[in-house]
């Protein structure tokens, strides 16, 4: 067993870029995951006319696995780099994991 957590990052596409090379710098050995998703239930002030109609908005995903510290320091980061743009957060405990070998 281990005390990793999983963060989960919900950003505009617009961000998408901007976010995954922040975390390559900041997490270079981290685990991490990214794809795009479908937001539901967000600030309908932030979705254009399309997506309106739709009921959601195109977003991208990221999933890392991270130690409490890693975590820690990834959010001071994070809370400075992407203040007020509308970046989405949460955490949860990892039950275990590793590599199949």
């Amino acid at each position: 067993m281990n005390k990793s957590l999983i963060l989960t990052l919900v950003c505009s596409p617009e961000l998408d870029e901007k976010l995954l090379d922040q975390l390559l710098i900041t997490c270079p050995s981290a685990v991490f995951t990214s794809q795009e998703v479908a937001s539901h239930g967000l600030d309908h002030q932030l979705f254009n006319p399309a997506e309106l109609v739709m009921g959601r908005s195109k977003s991208v995903q990221v999933q890392i696995l991270l130690t409490a510290r890693e975590l820690e320091e990834l959010m001071i980061i994070l809370r400075d780099e992407f203040n007020d743009v509308g970046l989405r957060y949460w955490i949860i405990p990892v039950a275990d994991s590793g590599e199949i070998k």
